[in-house]
């Protein structure tokens, strides 16, 4: 396991068929087709792997349900286990796509609209199907061989993988889709190109064919070579292989939000004298630096510092980043108040700032110095994605659509605890008269960002209510409650 500690995201995908549409799985009769236009719930499909033959997989739908076909080619996604109808093989195409195979019956899986079946002996355009990941697509990629992390290295003008712990805003790296092939975009906007050479224009040479091989991404780019790290710091290029062996190989883990802490006495929180936390930092590194693991359950939150060690609370309200695994005495609980937060530790006390900047949880209540600012450091550019689609601009008016199979990259600016969202065009997010959220602002407006669940945040406009997906898809900041539609994947 990579020190990160992170899980490889599961594969989760759209597959589209030669006419263009999306196999989808019906919410009724357990139906598939391949009808639908664009990516949305209905049609992510998540790959799960045979424990014991891992060319075997299985397509599980949106509803817990295998696809699986019969010996008369009849198609079905109705099954809840891996049964052996449900058994596929892979067949991957040299343009990246691929058909699936039902390894009982070894026909091949195809159509179109309402006739789908898996029955062809041969493979033909209408049994080939191209692979839309679903994944949320800002990660951190992780080379198999090397167990290192990529990140954008700027002095050199490349990506490197040689990082043990993906940290900070360099090691985040944005999947951009466009026309069934991927380009890998840094955080400061330049696309990679197979030379190795990072350009601000996508084109021909930026864009990858995605393959899977074991359960592990391959880039293969447009001369039919794969990307791999080179040399001693693994620049990112193409190799000479025009098979993916494991160099090739890549896992895409999530990205947790990494985080710089102010308290009542202006100073950053910090590790850099010692293993004690103390605010008496004026200056932003990797010291003052903290990435914040949410717990999917308790929605409790661990901090972690750039060496790897979680916070701990220690004898008589101590604070250390010590600890080597996670235990309660790592848990804090995180309490939103508009652009501060409170920190609640294991013993029930709120973590406060002493005089000397000492931080000790000893507090019962929530005053000014139990108080501070959490400054979000890694995602200054922001794709948000709700439970029905992703955040983009309106085509036609000044508004933003909340439920788009496409996204919109938004920029993100700290203002004293509050944030300033910017699309495009240079121009500011606020939120009007009428509760809806525009995209049009001449001058900033503050939001409050809550990260409150494992890979979610909310955002409050400065009202106080949650911005929302409503029924017909538009996004609006009226929300007085915090419901699902006002949970964003980040």
């Amino acid at each position: 396991m990579p020190a990160n500690g992170n899980r490889a995201l599961k594969l989760q995908f759209g597959l589209i068929n030669h006419e263009g549409r999306y196999l989808t799985a019906e919410n009724f009769g357990f139906k598939v087709n391949a009808s639908a236009p664009s990516l949305k719930k209905k049609q992510i499909w998540t790959l799960e792997q045979d424990s014991q033959d891992t060319q075997v997989v299985y397509l599980r739908s949106h509803l817990g349900r295998y696809l699986a076909s019969d010996k008369d080619g009849k198609v079905t996604c109705e099954a809840d286990g891996h049964n052996s109808d449900c058994r596929f093989l892979i067949v991957a195409q040299s343009d990246g796509r691929w058909a699936l195979q039902s390894e009982q019956y070894l026909r091949f899986f195809g159509g179109s609209r309402d006739y789908l079946s898996c029955f062809a002996q041969i493979i033909t355009d209408a049994e080939l199907w191209a692979m839309h990941l679903a994944l949320h697509p800002q990660a951190n990629l992780l080379s198999v061989a090397r167990k290192r992390y990529a990140h954008l290295s700027v002095e050199d003008g490349e990506i490197a993988a040689d990082l043990n712990i993906p940290w900070g805003v360099a090691a985040l790296l944005t999947l951009v889709y466009v026309n069934g092939k991927y380009g890998l975009k840094t955080s400061d906007s330049r696309f990679l190109s197979n030379d190795g050479k990072l350009v601000t224009e996508s084109g021909r040479a930026t864009a990858y064919t995605l393959e899977l091989k074991c359960g592990k991404l391959a880039f293969k780019d447009c001369e039919g070579k794969y990307l791999s790290p080179m040399g001693p710091t693994g620049t990112l290029r193409s190799g000479r292989c025009s098979k993916p062996g494991k160099d090739e190989l890549f896992d895409l883990e999530e990205s947790h939000p990494q985080v710089l802490l102010i308290a009542a006495n202006g100073r950053y929180v910090s590790i850099r004298q010692g293993v004690s936390l103390a605010a008496n930092q004026e200056d932003e590194t990797d010291m003052e630096t903290f990435q914040m693991e949410i717990d999917k359950e308790t929605k409790k939150c661990t901090f972690r510092s750039s060496q790897g060690n979680y916070w701990a609370l220690v004898a008589h309200g101590g604070i250390q980043s010590t600890a080597t695994e996670v235990s309660a005495n790592t848990m804090f609980s995180v309490e939103w108040l508009g652009h501060k937060v409170a920190l609640k530790a294991s013993n029930g006390k709120y973590i406060c700032t002493k005089k000397n900047g000492q931080l000790l949880a000893v507090s019962d209540a929530i005053g000014e110095d139990e108080q501070l600012t959490l400054k979000l450091i890694n995602r200054p550019m922001l794709i948000l994605r709700g439970e029905n689609g992703f955040i983009c601009h309106h085509k036609n008016s000044n508004t933003l659509d909340a439920s788009r199979s496409v996204y919109d990259i938004f920029s993100v600016q700290f203002s004293n605890g509050a944030y300033h969202i910017k699309g495009i065009d240079g121009r500011f997010w606020y939120v009007n008269n009428a509760g809806l959220v525009c995209s049009d602002g001449e001058a900033p407006e503050d939001f409050s960002l809550e990260l409150l669940e494992r890979g979610r945040l909310a955002i409050r406009g400065k009202n106080g209510k949650y911005l929302r997906g409503d029924q017909g898809g538009t996004l609006k900041g009226d929300g007085l409650t915090l419901t699902s539609s006002a949970l964003w994947e980040y």
